[in-house]
Order: C-alpha cells, then structure tokens, then sequence
C-alpha cells in the first residue's frame, strides 16, 4: 500500500517536472524574444509588448501551478502527519520547491531588466512624442501659411482668370467688328459719298445757275433733295467715326483731361458765343487715353450739351473729374482696375425722360425730332464704344427741362 501511494507522489512530482520544464522553455523563448526586442529597440516594441503579454500568461500559469504545489504540500503534509513514510517523500518534494524558487529569482530578476529596459523604451517614446508635438506644431504653422498663400493664389487667379476673359471678349468683338466694318468702311467712304457729292453738285447748280426757270415748288424740290443729302452725308460721316472707334489702333498716352477739353472748347468757339455758353471745368486728371478717341468723346458730349439747350437760355456746362478707387465706383459689372478717373459732365439743357437713360447710348436712337433738332443719333453711341475701347464705363440720368449728366469712369492706370 505504501509503495502504491509513493508511486502515485513521484508520478506526481514527475508531472509538476515536467510541466516546470515546459515553463522553462517557454521562458528561455520570451527571453530570447526579449533579447531581439532590446537589438531592435523602438521598432520592437510592438513586439515587446506582446511578449509582455505572454509573460503576464505565464505568470498565471505559473500562479496555477503553485496553488497546485500548495495543494500537493496540503497534501504531503497530511501524508507526514498520517504515515512517517512520507518524511522523504517530502524532503524530495520541498528540494524541488527549491530548485524552482531558485528558478523563480532567475525569472524575476530577468523580469526586472525587462522592466528597466521597457522604461528605458518609454522614455525614448515620450521623447520622440514631445519632438512630435514640436514637429506637428511647426508643420501646422506650415499649413496656416500655405493656406493663406493659397487663399491669396485663388484671388490672384479669379483676377487673371477675369483679366483674360475680358481680353477674350474685347478680341473676340473686335474680331466681329472689323470684319462687319471693314467692308462697310469702304463702300462708305467711297461708293456712298461720291454720289452725294454729285447730287449735293448738281442740286446747288441748279438753285444758282436755274433757279429763274423753276417754280417755286421745284425750288423747293431741289432744296430738300440737297438738305437730304447733306443729312446722308452727315450720317455716313458719323458712321465711319464710329466705325474708326472699333478699327482703329488703341495707343494709349497719358493725357490731361483739361486740356483736352480746352481743344474741344475752340472747336465749339462759334457755338459757344452764338450762344453765350459757359464751360465750367473743375479738378483735375492725367490719364492714360487714345487721344483722338477721347477728343472725340469729350466733342460729342459738350456738342450735345450745345445742341439740346434751351432757347431762353445760356447753356451752363460743367466738367468735374478727380481719381477715385475702385470700392467708390457704383457697377454692375466687374471692374479691372484699382483706381479710376471719374468725370462727371452735367447741364443745364432740355433733358430727356429718365426711360430713356439707357437707349440714348443705342446706334440711331434719337429722342428729338430731326427738324427740329438735326442729327443722326450715332453721336452717343461712340462716345459708349470709346468709353469701352478704354474699359470704362459711363451712365446718365436726366429728367425732362433739368438738365442731363454722364458719368464716365476711365482707369487711371493703362491697361494690361
């Protein structure tokens, strides 16, 4: 009996060996893996913590295993008390528990490196976090100042995306102008205006050389017929100035805005005292002009003024300019230019209903009866085409028997 009972304890013993042997191996494996961790450093940590994990599932079965040992003691223990026999059954048992305690302080003392060099690795790790943080913050001052760079990018873009639309524009008008013009050109100033000059001839023979031999309604004939050609003469004359507006070479100069009205006022000089007008010019500016155009737009403007003032009394025609930035300009459309030259022309005339404040710039629209008040109505449709040609802009308001005004804004700058 007492031999079967001291098989079953070295059976068992046996078994606690083995399985202490497995638990050795196992644990020479995380050393090993340990050692690899310490070679490879940062990049292992990963790993290490795996094997940490491993190590903390050891250390529970190693706990499995004691409280069997204890159980195992329990039991010897009983044994010793029970049967004499046992005495060395135990001695064997508690030389075992040595040898393991001997090899617990071996683990432990591995683990303590393991935990040393896993602190040695989390200090370099919150190192490397606070370069991190450092980095991140720098790289975010980066981003900051390549999104307002960017932001910046964008508006340079829309406004050289705009600049080249409206060059697209103006080329493509141009285009369709001269080619709508080019042929008109010619046959106005050649195959139209030679047979006018020939009925203009011949009707002023006839009054002066024949006048005795015609009635008086013939008379009346021949006058109308050369008043209609004159008018035909007028209108072909103006046409071609409106044309010359979109054909002509665009050589901007800096120019005086006065002087420029000081020629127009000596072309006017008769008008002006027949008619005891006064021409008011107030500030002044230098802009960046095609000078017989802008000659031309002032002209047409002030002749108008002449033309449409009242019977009863001395026309009052002032001109005020000054430079005004671009937020001060009242538009509908996009504007280039930072700065402008804004002349304001206003006066005392008949006016016109305020309708009509957009079709008075229309090719042939007139307002007035032509009997009574003689034109063709192409006078303010080329001053709207010069103003473009400068890209400018020019409104007007009137109301009847108050006078009208025409503000035009010309860039300051000359253009891209």
């Amino acid at each position: 009996m007492i031999r079967i009972q001291l098989a079953k304890a070295l059976r068992s013993l046996a078994f606690l060996n083995t399985e202490k042997k497995k638990r050795a191996a196992e644990l020479i494996v995380a050393n090993k893996e340990l050692v690899f961790q310490n070679e490879e450093k940062e990049k292992r940590a990963v790993e290490l913590f795996i094997a940490n994990k491993k190590l903390v599932v050891q250390n529970r079965e190693k706990e499995k295993k004691a409280a069997e040992l204890i159980i195992a003691n329990k039991e010897l223990a009983f044994q010793n008390e029970e049967k004499e026999k046992r005495a060395a059954e135990l001695v064997i048992a508690n030389k075992e528990l040595v040898v393991q305690n001997k090899e617990k302080e071996k683990r432990a003392g591995e683990l303590i490196i393991a935990n040393k060099e896993l602190a040695f690795l989390n200090d370099e790790k919150e190192k490397r976090a606070a370069e991190l943080v450092i980095a991140n913050k720098e790289l975010a001052f980066q981003n900051e100042e390549k999104e307002k760079r960017a932001s910046e990018l964008i508006i340079a873009n829309k406004e050289l995306a705009f600049q080249g639309d409206l060059k697209e524009r103006r080329a493509t008008e141009l285009i369709i102008a001269n080619k709508e013009l080019e042929s008109f050109t010619y046959i106005s100033s050649h195959d139209l205006q030679e047979p006018l000059r020939k009925i203009q001839i011949f009707s002023t023979r006839l009054i002066d050389d024949e006048s005795q031999n015609l009635s008086e309604k013939g008379k009346s004939y021949v006058l109308g017929m050369n008043e209609a050609s004159t008018r035909m003469q007028s209108l072909i004359r103006d046409l071609l100035g409106y044309s010359r507006t979109t054909t002509s070479e665009r050589k901007f100069v800096s120019t005086n805005l006065n002087t420029v009205i000081e020629l127009v006022k000596k072309d006017f000089i008769e008008i002006i005292t027949a008619k005891n007008a006064t021409i008011k010019v107030v500030g002044e500016c230098d802009v960046p002009v095609i000078p017989f155009q802008f000659h031309q737009l002032i002209q047409n403007i002030i002749g108008n003024a002449l033309k449409f003032s009242k019977p009863d009394l001395s026309p009052l025609i002032i001109v005020k300019s000054k430079i005004v930035k671009r937020s001060e300009v009242i538009s509908d459309k996009p504007l280039s230019a930072e700065e402008y030259c804004h002349i304001t022309i206003t006066d005392n005339g008949i006016g016109f209903a305020h309708k009509f404040k957009d079709h008075i710039f229309e090719l042939f629209k007139r307002l007035h009866d032509k009997d009574k008040i003689p034109g063709t109505g192409i006078g303010l449709a080329i001053v709207k085409k010069i103003v473009e040609n400068h890209n400018g802009l020019i409104t007007a308001s009137s109301e009847i028997n108050k006078g009208a005004c025409f503000d035009i804004y010309i860039p300051s700058n000359l253009p891209l």
